[in-house]
């Protein structure tokens, strides 16, 4: 069936990791063999490593209430249990965001659920995750489909509270209280409403396709996505994949539409990448009256429908049903699951979601440990280049030819000076280059940015009109924009500084192999557009307009703050990496110059004071050129080694 090639996707992605992790260990002990490590090195092979290590697949699905979103993850991914393993009875709808994962850090697998009233404190769910005290823990018992279906029921779970209690978690809105009674008059508002028991939760279990990365993003409707926005402000965007359900019977509602419009869309801007659409419930378009060919005509026609509402090519809308599905694969019947379409929608996800994921995740290792190949390649080429030139200048000499070896003593000693002029200016240089890192790590200092979002949400806070509001938020993304722009100045600036250095050392026409690498802070300004066009979305929905104005300020500014507080963390991080290894290549090559300068020195005194020591050290010089071709040859193999695509299933 297809979802064995989902799986095998997966196993031979996950294959990718392990096969790449030990290229990556290799080049360490490479490194470290040939003394050409460090410990900033070490720690960016560790860090790439571990990134390999917790690296996910994310598929987001995403639906209003009753699509079939949580049967159709059962079908496709957990139907080897025989059963629903996540609760998708009818009336039996998730009432919380549910992540679905592998854990490797913990022994048992678990289902942790974050209370409700969390709601009501000034942290974000990102902060939340880093406290398990402040989560409500059941152990799963992976032996027991029945026990870990009985504790997945706890997603479902609701409880009642006063109007006033659900107003002050944000999760009532009065406008949405019922239809208007008799006489056009409003009934009356409940004594108690039901809102969901959890606000998230974190399911860890060692299910082959977990374990090999997967990760499963379970969303509830269009309410939660509202009173929720760091569902839309970081984990939606954060998916590699939006699956979005709707069903066949109803097709596209108003409700679906602006769930789509405001939530998913948006997520990818103006690309359709990653964005999937299930038409869910097909089988009940499976008209007895009609023959195969009118029934086949009739879902044709609601997918071009749904395609041309959604703005999106036919090809990614899938009809499928996903309750026909589960039942086929636990029955093993291939014609129904056939029938049920479910596998054209299994192949669109391992042949497009996996190989898309296992390119950035190739590429991002390329760049950061082909970085470092590309040093030590540098590094290689000038040691091969100084033993050469030495064996060029021996091999015309003989040891009665005292005046030329002289000469060649007294002309490596004028090097040697005029190399530790270069070394003066070098020192100075980079005294004036810790000055220009110094302004750009301030102007990206945590502190500045947590000051800056203290007082931009003292004022939005002081701001009850939707202008203030408005100007409140302009002028949050104003100052990440002035920020931006003086860190962009100031690494031109720096940029400027390393470019002088390096020329310096090639003044003499000796090419050191390596240019500097500049630094750009467009991707950091772009998530920041990005961030502002979410944040103007969420400010002018639907739900934002009814809820409580202090509420949609707190809830507002913990999303956005922690978002913000990531990409700022990212930048100095970034940032910071940057000017250590702007100048490594240069320090490296300088250190590599005055050893060769220093072994040549000393081999020409030593053929000066031996009789037999032009021979002896010619061969140990060449012996010296055979060995670092081999290193060079090995670390190319490294190369190439790390560059192996994904095997395709």
């Amino acid at each position: 069936m297809e979802e064995d090639r989902f799986q095998q996707q997966m196993r031979a992605f996950d294959q990718w990791k392990v096969d790449t992790t030990k290229t990556i260990r290799r080049l360490q002990e490479w490194l470290d063999k040939q003394q050409l490590g460090s410990s900033e090195i070490t720690l960016r092979l560790y860090d790439t490593v571990e990134t390999l290590r917790v690296d996910r697949l994310i598929i987001a699905f995403v639906a209003e209430f009753s699509r079939g979103k949580t049967e159709l993850i059962n079908s496709i991914f957990f139907a080897d249990y025989k059963r629903r393993l996540l609760p998708s009875d009818a009336g039996r709808t998730t009432m919380c965001p549910t992540e679905l994962f592998y854990d490797d850090q913990e022994e048992a697998a678990y289902i942790r659920l974050l209370p409700i009233e969390t709601r009501l404190e000034d942290i974000s769910i990102a902060d939340l995750k880093r406290d398990t005290s402040r989560w409500t823990t059941f152990s799963l018992d992976i032996d027991s489909p029945d026990q870990m279906a009985e504790a997945m029921q706890q997603v479902v779970k609701v409880k009642h509270v006063s109007v006033a209690a659900a107003k002050s978690l944000g999760l009532y809105v009065e406008e949405q209280g019922g239809a208007s009674g008799k006489g056009g008059q409003k009934p009356a508002a409940p004594d108690t409403v039901e809102i969901p028991q959890w606000r998230h939760a974190m399911i860890s279990f060692p299910h082959p396709l977990l374990k090999q990365g997967l990760a499963i993003l379970d969303t509830p409707g269009l309410n939660a996505l509202g009173s929720e926005p760091e569902l839309t402000l970081n984990m939606l965007p954060n998916a590699h994949a939006i699956l979005f359900v709707l069903a066949a019977d109803t097709g596209v509602t108003r409700s679906d539409l602006d769930m789509w419009q405001n939530h998913i869309r948006s997520c990818r801007g103006d690309s359709s990448i990653g964005l999937v659409a299930a038409l869910n419930k097909i089988d009940t378009l499976w008209d007895e009256i009609k023959n195969q060919g009118q029934i086949d005509a009739t879902i044709e026609s609601q997918r071009k429908e749904t395609a041309r509402m959604l703005g999106i090519e036919p090809e990614s809308v899938f009809p499928v049903s996903a309750q026909k599905g589960l039942l086929a694969k636990i029955r093993q019947d291939s014609e129904l699951l056939t029938r049920s379409r479910l596998p054209l929608l299994e192949r669109y996800l391992s042949d497009n979601v996996v190989p898309a994921k296992q390119a950035i995740v190739s590429n991002s290792v390329i760049e950061k440990a082909g970085a470092i190949i590309e040093d030590a390649c540098d590094t290689l080429a000038v040691r091969i280049q100084g033993v050469q030139k030495q064996l060029d200048e021996l091999r015309g000499l003989d040891n009665t030819n005292a005046d030329v070896l002289q000469h060649l003593v007294r002309k490596t000693r004028e090097k040697q000076a005029a190399f530790n002029k270069k070394t003066e200016h070098f020192q100075s240089s980079r005294r004036i280059l810790a000055q220009q890192s110094k302004i750009i790590m301030d102007a990206l200092s945590l502190a500045a940015f947590d000051k800056m979002i203290a007082a931009s949400r003292k004022d939005m806070e002081g701001s009850w009109s939707t202008g203030g509001l408005k100007k409140s938020m302009q002028m949050f993304f104003d100052n990440m924009r002035d920020t931006m722009q003086v860190v962009s100045r100031q690494a031109d600036q720096t940029y400027v500084v390393v470019q002088t250095i390096y020329a310096k050392f090639q003044e003499d026409g000796a090419s050191l192999g390596t240019t500097p690498k500049m630094f750009s802070v467009k991707k950091y300004t772009d998530e920041f557009y990005k961030l502002y066009e979410e944040a103007e979305k969420f400010r002018n929905s639907p739900v934002t307009t009814m809820t409580e104005q202090s509420f949609v300020v707190k809830k507002f500014f913990i999303s956005l703050g922690s978002h913000a507080r990531v990409i700022v963390s990212k930048a100095n991080q970034d940032v910071d990496n940057w000017l250590k290894e702007i100048m490594q290549p240069l320090i490296k090559q300088v250190n590599e110059s005055k050893q060769q300068l220093e072994q040549q020195l000393e081999t020409l005194n030593k053929i000066n004071d031996s009789k037999d020591g032009l021979q002896t050290k010619l061969k140990e010089i060449e012996g010296n050129h055979v060995a670092l071709e081999a290193q060079l040859k090995e670390l190319k193999n490294i190369d190439k080694a790390l560059r192996i695509p994904v095997a395709v299933v």
